[in-house]
């Protein structure tokens, strides 16, 4: 038994969704995949091969680890913490995920058991693997103890494991990692679209130095104090109207004219936007899917539309970019 749990990008609203404005986002073939043995010791073996990790951890240690994040969560509310200050490192939202799914169900183990997850996702370049994890690893755990979980519960578990990871998540990548497709949010309602069938790469221009909650707390000025909200927000209208109706030249407007604003709050760094630059100029469209970064030179994954292919690899060469083909995902987390 294994489960699938796809990563996802925006395609339009990204830092605007935090600010309850619509977006765009679409799960991709792009997956964490997570299983769950028995384990012959009580306690919680962690096999997570993509971070080099691999120990066995006691129900206790578990408990005591959940406590001390929610301490440093506290702190971080009460402003005497950074974000990246709460998890001390990435495996913890797994063993934080799986403790909080046992108190959330008061669930009493009887046996141990091993977990293993593995993951295509980039990490912390803007295609949700930490949802993707906490989904995943939470699903596997249902299925192996035979529970039944509605979807809204799923979610209510990840939220509060994601905002460990990010402070204030809007739960837009667990949305789209649970139900997969093409989605567009406006105040919490869902409505799916058909996955867009166009010729679109990501480019991986490497983990930024910013994370996603330090990208959100300082481009929340922009949000407060200007009309900028609803910029992104009829950004996002016109491409869902574009995507809908098939018109992929207007789709390729809307990318830009995000980008754009994205640029104007402070999120894509130099290097970034010279890249995106030369897309635009060899007539495809670009942008950062993801919360950017406001330090460094690199911004995660750019989304880029274009028709020719090799001008893009070329150009990804001369840059030491990364580049995939992606599609769209129809399935959210399930079980194969």
């Amino acid at each position: 038994m294994k489960v699938l749990a796809p990563g996802k990008i925006i395609l339009s609203g990204e830092h605007a969704v935090v600010h309850g404005r619509p977006a765009l986002a679409m799960a991709v073939n792009r997956y964490v995949t997570a299983t769950v043995t028995p384990h012959f010791l009580p306690m919680i073996s962690f096999d997570l091969s993509d971070l080099a990790y691999q120990n066995g951890v006691s129900f206790s240690a578990l408990q005591q680890l959940k406590k001390r994040i929610k301490r440093k969560y506290q702190c971080f509310l009460q402003g005497d913490f950074k974000i990246r200050d709460v998890l001390s490192k990435p495996v913890e939202l797994a063993q934080f995920a799986l403790t909080l799914f046992f108190d959330m169900l008061n669930v009493k183990l009887t046996q141990g058991m091993k977990i293993s997850v593995k993951s295509d996702i980039p990490i912390g370049c803007g295609m949700g693997s930490s949802a993707a994890t906490v989904l995943g690893v939470a699903r596997a755990i249902a299925h192996h103890l035979h529970i039944e979980l509605s979807p809204d519960t799923f979610f209510q578990l990840g939220l509060e494991a994601e905002n460990m990871q990010h402070g204030f998540s809007s739960g837009l990548d667990l949305k789209v990692s649970l139900h997969g497709g093409c989605i567009y949010i406006d105040n919490n309602t869902l409505n799916l679209r058909n996955i867009p069938e166009l010729p679109m790469y990501l480019v991986n221009t490497g983990s930024p130095l910013s994370s996603t909650g330090e990208c959100v707390a300082a481009a929340a000025s922009y949000f407060n104090r200007t009309q900028i909200g609803d910029d992104f927000a009829a950004i996002t209208q016109a491409m869902d109207l574009a995507l809908q109706n098939n018109k992929i030249t207007q789709v390729a407007d809307a990318i830009r004219m995000n980008h754009q604003l994205l640029v104007k709050i402070g999120v894509v760094p130099e290097r970034v936007q010279q890249f995106i630059q030369e897309i635009e100029l060899s007539g495809g469209a670009a942008k950062i899917c993801g919360a950017g970064s406001i330090a460094g030179n690199q911004a995660g994954v750019v989304l880029v539309v274009v028709e020719d292919e090799a001008l893009l690899q070329t150009l990804c060469g001369r840059y030491q970019y990364s580049l995939v083909p992606i599609r769209g995902e129809p399935r959210g987390v399930h079980v194969i």
